[in-house]
Order: C-alpha cells, then structure tokens, then sequence
C-alpha cells in the first residue's frame, strides 16, 4: 500500500486560510441572519475540513504503528512506503529498512534452526544441551530413545532426567572449570547399556562457561566385542595347550630312549590322537572364519530334504551303532524340497546329530523331525540324554563354551561344532536355539526360510 501526503504545515496554513474566507463571507452576506444560526454554518462547514486534517495526520502514525507492531511480531510481509519530506517520511523509511534486516534475520535463524534440528534428528548419539545453571536446554531424539525420556525436560537438572552421579559431577566440573571430560558409564535405565560420554563447556565472552553439551556414545557391542576377543584368545590358548603338552612330553620321553620299550607304541597313538585333535580343531577355526568373511557366499540349490537326512544319517550311523543309539527320520514328503547350500546344510545336521551321539546313554534315540510353516521349515533335533542346565542354554552355540569342560575332552569335542552351526544357520537368513530339561534330554531347533515363489 502506498500512501501519498503533503506536508503537514501546508495543509494546516490552507485550512485557516479557508476558514477565514468562510467567516468573512458570513460577516458581510449574513448580517440579518442570527449570530446562532451563523456560527452553527460556520462550524458544519469546518468540521469535514477538520476531519480531513486530523486523519491526514494521524493515518500516517497507525499506519507505521502497524507496520512496526507486525515488525516486533515476525509478520514482516510487504513494506507500505510512505513518501513525505517530513519526520513521517524519515521514520517510515528507518522502518522499512529495519523490517527488510528483520526479515532476512528471522529466515536466516530458522535455516540454522532446521539445520540443527535435522543434524541432531540424524545423529545415532544422544545429545544432551544444559546451561550454567544445570538445567537442560535440549535433549534430542537419539537420547531420549536411549533413556526412555520425555520431550518435556526444559528446566528441569542433569539428575532429575537421568539418574547418574558420575554424569552429574562431570557437567558440574566442565561448568566451573571448562575442561573436557570423558568417561565410560552403564545405566540401568537403558538396559544396561554402556555409553562413553563426552562432556565439554559451552563457553562465553567472559571467563566462565555459559552451558555444557553432554555427547553419548552407546559402546556396548564394542564391549562385547572386546570381551568375545578375550574369551576367544583365552579359549584357544587353553585348548591348544593340552594337546601341545601331551605330544610334547611323550615326544621327549621317545627321545630319552622309551622308543626302544614296549610302551612306545602307546606313546605314539597318544602323540597320533592329540595331533588329530589339533587337526580338528584348527579345521574348525578355518570353517568359521571362513563363513564369517564378508565376502562368503552359500551356494543355494533345490534340496530334497529327505535324501539330505539319509545322507547324513549314513555318514553317523557308525559310531551311533557303536552305542546302540537308534536314529529316527519324522515322515517326510519325498518331494518336500529347500532351496539351500547342501554342503553347509549335511554339514549343520552333522554337528547337531554328533553332538546328541555324544551326550546320549547307550540304547538311547536320536530324531530328526522338520515342520513345514508358512515362511520356513523349522529343523528339530532331539535326543533323550543327559540334558543341558538351563542356565548354560544361551550360551551353548558360543566358541569353545563347555557345559561339562572335562566329559567334552573326553568326547574329543573341539567346543566349536555349535558355534559352526550358528553361523551357517545365519548365513542362510535363520535362527537357532536349543530346549532342554536335565536328565531327560534336549532338542536343537534351527529354521531355513522357504524360497520365493519360481525360485
């Protein structure tokens, strides 16, 4: 909108003027007229004059009253130019001017704003913003996930949201001093997750620290990653050493001249099954790492998977018989196919069937039973021996993991075949898990998911 006024002086100059006209004319041409009468014309007359002037001035004042009100309220739309050579003109351009800053400001503040917030959005960690009071400015999304927390935490201190003194006393420390801290802490609060957190000082123009951002890393499967490393090194240090020890020492004794006795025929088959043992246990390790590289791929075919348990069944049956252990095939369609890698697959069922002849009592049954489900077939293996605790049966598909360490030797198990299983499962996109009840058995479940349709 565009206003045009003349100067307010000129104006008021010609409104008197006229106004002296109007009571002169009445003064000559109305002198039979009542004085009543006379001033009640004069003043109809001047009162739309009088208007014109007052709104001439003041429309002005709202005008820019408006456009300052809608300045100080964000609606900084269209600038109304006032053209005037007087104070009005002056002050409508100063404002104009400071709309125009006032608008490129209030958009340059809500681009950093939205930036931030998508930067904060797309983060993995929790951030967590506090001022030089404690009290918390801004928690994203990330944390609040992590902590269970409530977008309304404003105001509210470090210690109310998230329960932690370590955490407390380090955003304490950054405020007074602004020196950087990072520690590791786990919070029940999170499922008892581990977290390296960051704290570092916000700082101002002055010496002091105007607030504090705390940055939390969720490190827990780094942790146990760490852990599974040094388990594993443990492991293998641990059951390579006994082999190496027994060939070692009768070695050294056939060296020291017992190959001329009697006995040292007994020293080499002990030498002979240690060796072996080490073979397989090496083995082992070559098979899992192997599946566990990242360039490892299964060779998927159609498998029929009746034939695939007679195989398997032919390659264990020997040392079943040898403990009078009777295996059982659950009915099967000869034409029930699955589209899977048969090595690895005859390679799973081995492991599984070996594993149940080993902790099995002699006469004893061993099954084998698949169900076919909508998606997948689910694989059961089930053996009626010694059982398992049920506080060792999340961790029997871990390398090396031992229920009874000393039978497993015993049995010449390398601690491994079920680990194997796992990840074979995995890599066909499966799962496994075992049940099991001590003193009447367990039964190893693992699923295969079907192929699509045409495939």
């Amino acid at each position: 909108m565009r206003l045009r006024l003349q100067s307010k002086g000129v104006i008021l100059l010609l409104s008197l003027f006229f106004l002296f006209l109007v009571l002169q004319f009445f003064f000559f041409f109305s002198l039979k007229k009542s004085l009543l009468f006379s001033s009640f014309l004069a003043l109809c007359l001047m009162t739309p004059l009088l208007f014109l002037l007052v709104r001439s001035i003041f429309k002005p004042i709202l005008n820019l009253t408006r456009k300052t009100m809608e300045s100080v309220s964000g609606r900084v739309g269209h600038e109304s130019q006032v053209y005037s050579g007087d104070e009005f003109g002056d002050l409508s351009k100063a404002i104009a001017q400071v709309s125009g800053q006032l608008k490129k400001t209030i958009e340059e503040i809500t681009r950093e704003k939205g930036t931030l917030q998508a930067i904060l959005g797309g983060m993995a960690e929790g951030v967590l913003l506090v001022d030089d009071r404690d009290r918390i400015l801004l928690v994203n999304e990330a944390l609040q996930r992590l902590f269970a927390i409530s977008s309304e935490v404003a105001e509210k201190t470090t210690l109310e949201v998230i329960r932690n003194v370590d955490l407390e006393e380090a955003i304490q420390e950054v405020l007074r001093h602004g020196i950087q801290k990072n520690f590791e802490i786990t919070l029940p609060v999170s499922g008892e997750k581990t977290f390296e957190v960051n704290v570092s000082g916000i700082p101002s123009a002055s010496t002091e620290m105007k607030g504090a951002i705390a940055v939390f890393h969720d490190i827990t499967r780094l942790k146990e990653l760490e852990r599974a490393r040094k388990d594993f090194v443990a492991n293998v240090s641990h059951e390579l050493r006994t082999p190496l020890a027994a060939i070692k020492g009768y070695a050294e004794t056939l060296l020291e001249g017992a190959w001329r006795e009697e006995v040292a025929l007994s020293f080499i088959q002990v030498i002979q099954r240690h060796t072996d043992r080490l073979t397989r246990i090496v083995e082992d390790l070559l098979t899992l790492s192997r599946i566990e590289a990242r360039g490892f791929k299964m060779e998927s075919e159609q498998t029929p998977i009746s034939d695939l348990i007679d195989d398997v069944f032919d390659v264990v049956k020997e040392s079943a018989s040898k403990k009078k252990i009777t295996l059982l095939k659950g009915d099967l369609a000869p034409t029930l196919l699955l589209r899977a890698d048969p090595k690895h697959l005859e390679q799973v069922l081995i492991n599984l069937l070996d594993n149940g002849i080993k902790y099995t009592p002699e006469d004893g049954t061993l099954e084998i039973s698949v169900t076919e489900r909508k998606d997948e077939f689910l694989f059961a293996i089930k053996d009626n021996g010694i059982g398992i605790p049920k506080e060792d049966l999340p961790r029997v598909f871990e390398r090396f993991y031992r229920v009874d360490k000393g039978r497993s030797k015993e049995l010449g198990g390398t601690g491994l075949g079920l680990s194997i299983v796992k990840h074979i499962v995995q890599a066909h996109h499966g799962r496994a898990w075992a049940e099991s009840q001590l003193g009447k058995g367990s039964t190893f479940y693992f699923t295969l998911p079907k192929a699509p349709q045409g495939q």
